[in-house]
């Protein structure tokens, strides 16, 4: 069995796990309230003391795209459609449930998280998770962080994935789809 089809059971197998332990697979009814980019703009230059008497709890949705873990608490980085923020994750704040469900989850899936903002010993903005939930499984494998999708047949035929991983790839797309709206404008107003 080669090493791809190998991590695709492994995540099967965790997809059915979580399906036997009742969650809802690709629930549907989750609306963000916040989104990255916006909570970077927005709060990225208050102090942590600042950050500690908001008191407000945020809440996003967005792909896991790396995940580092020290014993009882990891990190992870959620990428949204706008942006990347990271998300500090502990067993005694999310509880046993929470803590088993992200020691299901991989790099790729698509969850929710809800927490406060704070910062860490290097000064990185990052969210408390003070709850999370799974929104889409991912079954196969993102390509690998350093080399990403160094074939340009491959960038081409799965486009998609190109989007998923390279930030530049997104940016060329919504620059392109606002310059055809404002051409599109324009014409029509004529």
């Amino acid at each position: 069995m080669d090493d791809l089809t190998e991590q695709m059971e492994v995540r099967r197998q965790k997809l059915l796990t979580l399906k036997e332990e009742g969650n809802s697979l690709y629930p549907n009814d989750f609306k963000p309230g916040h989104l990255t980019s916006r909570i970077i703009a927005d709060f990225g230059a208050l102090s942590e003391e600042q950050l500690g008497a908001l008191k407000t709890d945020f809440s996003l949705a967005g792909r896991i795209m790396g995940i580092r873990s020290f014993g009882k608490a990891s990190f992870f980085h959620l990428q949204d459609r706008k942006g990347r923020l990271q998300v500090y994750v502990r067993r005694d704040r999310l509880g046993e449930e929470g803590y088993r469900l992200f020691k299901l989850l991989d790099v790729g899936d698509i969850v929710a998280v809800r927490g406060p903002l704070f910062r860490t010993k290097t000064q990185e903005l990052t969210i408390d998770a003070q709850g999370i939930r799974l929104l889409c499984k991912c079954l196969r494998p993102l390509p690998e962080k350093w080399h990403g999708l160094a074939d340009v047949e491959a960038r081409y035929r799965q486009r998609y994935v190109d989007l998923m991983v390279n930030q530049e790839v997104r940016e060329v797309f919504e620059r392109r789809s606002r310059i055809v709206r404002l051409i599109r404008r324009f014409f029509e107003e004529r």
